[in-house]
């Protein structure tokens, strides 16, 4: 997967791989090219584990999103919900106990203190709430 992101030289700056789903935190100046590698890599796994299902034609990958930050508050708070998804879905009670994300590393390189600080400064409770209004 973070292949496709390096190929369409975008930079990924939080990632979580969940059972049904991902979510990645990336820029790019390209972002045509980005959704056209991401759909190489969506074709290819679907095809996969259709083939391996016997279910050929199925949808396994939907509702994805392209968003843009509407601002630094949007980017934090995107990425504390990112971060956060494994807990909110019940996988594990901690962020750093989830090994498919790049929990761990922001953890490390942010320090507990900064990541707390972060987390307070830009919770997830609301998440995505008035960024669509037409003032941002």
């Amino acid at each position: 997967m973070l292949s496709a992101f390096e190929g369409a030289e975008a930079v990924v700056h939080a990632w979580c791989v969940l059972p049904n789903h991902y979510h990645v935190l990336s820029t790019t100046l390209d972002l045509p090219k980005l959704i056209a590698q991401l759909g190489k890599l969506h074709g290819s796994t679907s095809f996969t584990w259709n083939g391996e299902d016997g279910a050929r034609g199925r949808q396994c990958w939907h509702r994805a999103t392209d968003r843009a930050m509407r601002s630094q508050e949007h980017f934090w708070a995107t990425l504390n919900y990112l971060h956060h998804n494994p807990v909110r879905h019940g996988y594990v009670s901690k962020w750093q106990e989830w090994p498919w994300s790049s929990a761990r590393d922001y953890l490390t390189n942010q320090g507990a203190d900064e990541a707390a600080r972060i987390w307070k400064a830009f919770p997830v409770l609301d998440y995505g709430t008035g960024w669509d209004d037409a003032r941002l």
